[in-house]
């Protein structure tokens, strides 16, 4: 039988190597570069996941902070604009921010978006547009708390497709996309790693616009302007909410990497700590701040919102400056929340939940630390000697605030005014949403009793 192993043995060695050599064979995928794929897949699908449970946090915390009388309509509210948001941006919204570019500034390729397109960034077609959807989700989403407590329901579903499908796509697409403001000539050219811009202030600036053309709530000034504060009916909602956003930023910020292998890794978690850093520290210098010169005790909605206001300002810079930046990035953060509701007030803007502080204010102030404070990854800022970077982010701040500014002015004052209205009547709002609008309450008397002053 020996002779059998001279037979068998050049047999199989001779197959292998043919089977390894072959044409067929060399051809095909790199079996490494396949695996880092799937990894990468996975990594961006997990961290979607994640931010679209940011869509739940955006409900508690919008709840908790209005009256119990309009809490089935903000809950109803955070859970169609995911619906329209995820129809519009797969019809329209993701062909405008990242087809083919007509002189960076608008994408006119990709509707409808299928698996027959070619890979992103070395990730399958799918996955990059999910991932890409829980973004413009959370936009439609910030204008929502803005213009609580008194906004039609079918105005809502009006702006929110609008917001997906046309307006956050193209202010996207001039970043994201590969657009003019990623390519000006100053700096590295305008950089937003996740969003404090292309996300946060978007969402801001109309968040803005809304709250000027509605007016505000019944009874929040008084007639000679004074503001008469108007409490939510659960700062547990709030807090849950809160805490619930926290957690969904870990993939907001880190996902936007949207690779995990090699040197991804190391970038992965530079933005994980530069993160969780920015939040710790704009929540402690938001209590400590309202604590000694505004409210003389600590108050938890001031820091919850300071949590919220570092977590926004180190979204755009995240990924290019040092733990140590984002400590401070993130407090001034977190002063600018206390202080951005006193202005709004001045301004006889009402603004239920904060966002235009949270989300405006702060991502500005996020967006510009990066031309101040970078360092890291092919992006420096004044503390390094280069000035391009904040003329960059400068002009792209203006840019993306005359685009939201114009087009919140005809969608809210001129789309949705014309024709089904933008406000409900003085009745409907006095009754409470719920009823009037949906015919259901979240808290009926005969199940929990009197509901007090927040009713």
């Amino acid at each position: 039988m020996k002779w059998l192993r001279w037979v068998i043995i050049p047999a199989v060695v001779s197959t292998t190597l043919l089977f390894f050599v072959s044409p067929a064979y060399a051809q095909g995928p790199d079996p490494v570069e396949e695996l880092m794929r799937g990894l990468n897949t996975v990594w961006v699908l997990l961290t979607a996941f994640l931010v679209f449970w940011m869509q739940a946090g955006f409900a508690f915390v919008e709840a908790g902070l209005t009256r119990s009388k309009n809490t089935t309509n903000i809950l109803f509210k955070n859970l169609i604009d995911f619906v329209f948001a995820t129809l519009a941006f797969w019809a329209f919204g993701y062909a405008f921010m990242y087809g083919s570019t007509a002189s960076g500034w608008i994408g006119t390729s990709g509707f409808f978006v299928d698996g027959s397109l070619d890979d992103v960034v070395g990730l399958p077609i799918l996955a990059f547009w999910f991932f890409q959807l829980v973004f413009a989700g959370t936009a439609a989403t910030i204008v929502s708390g803005a213009m609580a407590e008194r906004t039609k329901f079918s105005a809502y579903l009006i702006y929110s497709f609008v917001i997906s499908a046309i307006i956050y796509p193209i202010a996207g697409h001039w970043i994201w996309g590969g657009g003019w403001l990623w390519t000006l000539p100053f700096g590295a050219g305008f950089r937003d790693f996740a969003g404090s811009t292309v996300v946060h202030s978007v969402g801001g600036w109309l968040a803005l616009i809304g709250a000027l053309a509605l007016g505000p709530r019944l009874g929040r000034f008084t007639k000679d302007g004074k503001p008469i504060a108007i409490p939510g009916h659960s700062i547990s909602l709030v807090v849950l909410g809160v805490f619930i956003l926290w957690l969904g930023w870990f993939g907001f910020n880190p996902g936007s990497q949207l690779a995990i292998h090699g040197g991804n890794a190391d970038v992965v978690a530079l933005v994980a700590v530069n993160t969780n850093l920015a939040a710790a520290a704009g929540g402690l210098i938001a209590m400590v701040i309202a604590w000694l010169f505004v409210t003389k005790k600590p108050d938890l909605t001031t820091t919850l919102n300071g949590i919220l206001a570092g977590l926004v300002a180190i979204t755009a810079p995240c990924a290019y400056v040092t733990p140590a930046y984002s400590l401070l990035i993130g407090a001034i953060g977190g002063v600018i929340v206390v202080y951005g509701p006193i202005l709004l007030e001045k301004l006889k803007i009402d603004d239920p939940v904060s966002a235009v502080p949270v989300h405006l204010m702060n991502g500005i102030w996020g967006t510009l630390a990066i031309g101040i404070f970078a360092t890291e990854n092919g992006v420096t800022g004044l503390v390094a000697g280069n000035t391009g970077q904040i003329v960059a982010q400068l002009i792209g701040v203006g840019a993306i605030g005359v685009w939201c500014v114009a087009t919140g002015l005809v969608l809210f004052h001129v789309i949705i005014k014309a024709t089904v209205g933008l406000r409900v009547s003085r009745e409907e709002e006095v009754k409470g949403l719920d009823i009037e609008e949906h015919g259901s309450e979240a808290y009926p008397n005969d199940a929990v009793g009197a509901l007090g002053v927040a009713d």
